[in-house]
């Protein structure tokens, strides 16, 4: 091959610059990240701030309108969705001051001080069917309330009101997405919710977690929930899906059509892979579909029903989250794609700036001491006091990483009994009285970490003079104790 003179090298070397900014862009432009806030120790804000920017995330979601978190992304650049909880719903459907008290802590306030909030989600998956219709009569009119409030503040056209939903709220009878519609029994409040979301120019935002397929069906086939093809495809008319993600947002999209709405906007608020908790739950797993969303995103093809649209969505999550319910499955715990102190998991393609892309580690994080609480030595598994304590601390403390086919299922029966110690001790800031259980604990600096399965060290609490106090979903956390008993013993 002959080579190319100076000018065309320099033509070239423009064109691939060129070619690289628009696919940042693009990438850019389709993949934020939620950040949750339940952990026992979170990172200061401005440390998570940094790691957003690192990694080259420009919008992020959140579950509530935290002071701290909205102050550190002041002058960020980042855009912002602000969450609304379930538990604030009835309150702000009465209307009037309660919307417009929100609004102006909330809203007006961060928005005058530099914060990019583009969206407020009134509610987190309020029509759950294990909700049994609690939110069905309050959701709505708590999203009129606010949306007249913003535009009471002069923000009406600046911050759009939506809410976000589990993707259970549409569904096709055949299993092919064409024949997508919104579910029976909340049809006719889907439809005014919509023709509320296409009248504002606002998204519908859904929540698609093809990992929940996969663990609540144990037929469901493998290769289905990643974007690499499959061999269980399913062919719908001329079209035909080799992964559930694009067969989910097009039952959306034929749900949004079929009810006259083609043109509504669909952001995925939700979605991604744990790495623990779960036989299907780990960091090659999670690697494998995040990596093949990013690229899917990046590609700019869009899904079969809305081609050369690029997907717009929001992984799930940034941080793990040890504080979370795991009434869903102890996977709950482990979304993240860095652990609890900023640091990454596995290796991951990103829109970042630092030249490799990929992920780029919190920085500054301050840590306890470098020391853990295990089970003495000549501690008798067989006393009654050992199974006892392994039921508190679990009860208290993160016991998740224990279980069948999970990071720490290598373990023997005392290194389990250790590994709950130091959950319990890690979670109370290593407070010298959480490694006591009765005189059968100890502490050592030697790591007791062995294989995949680790030993944390607790960050240093962002306030020193407050312990966590973790009530953490405490009768399915003792619960799981109870199955780790039976498997220990």
């Amino acid at each position: 091959m002959a080579r190319p003179v100076a000018g065309g090298l320099a033509k070239a070397a423009a064109v691939l610059v060129l070619v690289q900014v628009l696919c940042m862009a693009r990438w850019s432009d389709g993949v934020g990240v939620n950040w949750g806030t339940q952990l026992s120790n979170p990172l200061p804000g401005s440390t998570m701030v940094r790691l957003l920017k690192d990694n080259g995330f420009d919008k992020v979601k959140l579950f509530d309108a935290e002071e701290s978190i909205l102050g550190a992304l002041r002058g960020s650049g980042i855009q912002v969705m602000v969450g609304i909880p379930n538990d604030m719903l009835a309150d702000l459907a009465g209307g009037g001051k309660a919307a417009e008290h929100w609004v102006k802590a909330n809203v007006s306030k961060h928005v005058s001080d530099g914060v990019d909030i583009r969206f407020v989600a009134v509610g987190n998956e309020p029509f759950l069917t294990t909700f049994n219709g609690t939110y069905l009569n309050t959701t709505f009119p708590a999203m009129q309330s606010v949306q007249a409030a913003l535009a009471k503040a002069g923000l009406g056209s600046r911050v759009k009101v939506t809410v976000a939903l589990n993707a259970d709220v549409y569904q096709s009878p055949t299993g092919k997405p064409s024949d997508g519609d919104f579910r029976d029994d909340i049809r006719g409040l889907m439809l005014t919710i919509v023709q509320f979301l296409a009248s504002s120019g606002a998204p519908f935002v859904a929540n698609v977690y093809p990992f929940i397929s996969l663990y609540a069906d144990p037929n469901f086939p493998l290769d289905y929930a990643f974007f690499q093809g499959s061999s269980s495809a399913v062919v719908d008319g001329g079209v035909t899906y080799e992964n559930t993600f694009d067969a989910n947002h097009d039952t959306l999209v034929a749900a949004l059509r079929r009810n006259g709405f083609p043109d509504v906007p669909i952001v995925v608020g939700e979605v991604g892979w744990p790495t623990d908790g779960d036989a299907n739950a780990n960091p090659e797993y999670a690697r494998r579909f995040n990596q093949g969303l990013l690229d899917h995103v990046a590609s700019g093809k869009g899904t079969p029903l809305r081609p050369g649209v690029p997907v717009d969505a929001y992984l799930f999550s940034l941080v793990d989250e040890d504080q979370k319910s795991i009434r869903p499955g102890n996977f709950e715990r482990h979304w993240g794609v860095f652990y609890y102190d900023g640091q990454p998991k596995y290796q991951l393609s990103l829109r970042s700036g630092n030249g490799a892309g990929t992920l780029v580690p919190a920085k500054g994080v301050e840590y306890l001491k470098k020391q853990w609480c295990v089970l003495k030595r000549d501690a008798d598994l067989a006393d009654q006091k050992v199974g006892d304590s392994v039921s508190y601390a679990c009860g208290q403390a993160d016991c998740t990483s224990l279980g069948y086919k999970t990071s720490c299922s290598g373990l023997d029966p005392r290194g389990n009994v250790s590994y709950a110690f130091n959950s319990y001790y890690q979670s109370n800031d290593q407070d010298d009285q959480a490694c006591n259980f009765g005189g059968l604990a100890t502490t050592t600096t030697v790591n007791p970490s062995s294989g995949t399965c680790r030993f944390i060290v607790q960050i240093v609490p962002a306030d020193p003079t407050s312990a966590a106090t973790a009530s953490v979903a405490g009768g399915v956390a003792t619960l799981l104790a109870a199955l780790l008993l039976h498997r220990l013993f």
